[in-house]
């Protein structure tokens, strides 16, 4: 019999952000996931927060499965050493693939993209679309002003109270950690 490899889908900056526990939190998030034999799903590239858990995550034996739109390889430095490599044509492609190889999604601190990538999964959670687990990992209150936002959209009854609850969230990687073994075993 053989027993399937959860895969965990982490959406993180390009960037490696000010201060200086996001790149730890993201090495640490790396080591958790190849700690627990877990495949990170992520956008194969290698800068920023990105490469950190990539790299961490190869370093500690993790599989790697990367999703890169082709116009991004040399901005993102498109990191060739993984496990499976995806080049897609756009960025939709690059989403919906990350997705649906993945059986968790967590969000460490990010800009744009990751705060695109974040509501886009939590809208389909939102529709019925799937059942898997969103968690922000909210490594030193970055992602408190995003959470203060949801209860505002809630309060001003543009979201049900549900909204909130398809969010999980996680202090520190060791929270996270907890959070996914409850999900994925």
């Amino acid at each position: 019999m053989t027993l399937h490899r959860k895969s965990v889908c982490v959406y993180c900056g390009s960037r490696m952000g000010k201060n200086p526990a996001y790149a730890a939190s993201a090495r640490q998030t790396g080591a958790m996931l190849a700690g627990n034999g877990w495949r990170l799903v992520y956008g194969a590239g290698d800068v920023g927060l990105m490469g950190e858990v990539a790299r961490a995550a190869q370093q500690n034996g993790s599989k790697t499965f990367g999703v890169i739109p082709v116009h991004l390889i040399d901005r993102e430095v498109g990191k060739r050493d993984l496990s499976t490599l995806v080049v897609t044509e756009t960025m939709h492609e690059r989403k919906k693939v990350m997705f649906m190889n993945a059986d968790a999604i967590v969000v460490l601190p990010g800009g744009g993209g990751s705060l695109d990538e974040f509501f886009e999964v939590l809208t389909w959670r939102q529709l019925g679309l799937h059942q898997k687990p969103v968690i922000l990992l909210n490594c030193q209150g970055y992602w408190n002003p995003l959470l203060s936002l949801i209860r505002h959209i809630i309060s001003e009854g543009f979201a049900d109270a549900s909204l909130q609850g398809f969010i999980g969230v996680a202090e520190d990687v060791a929270g996270l950690e907890v959070a996914l073994r409850a999900k994925l075993t």
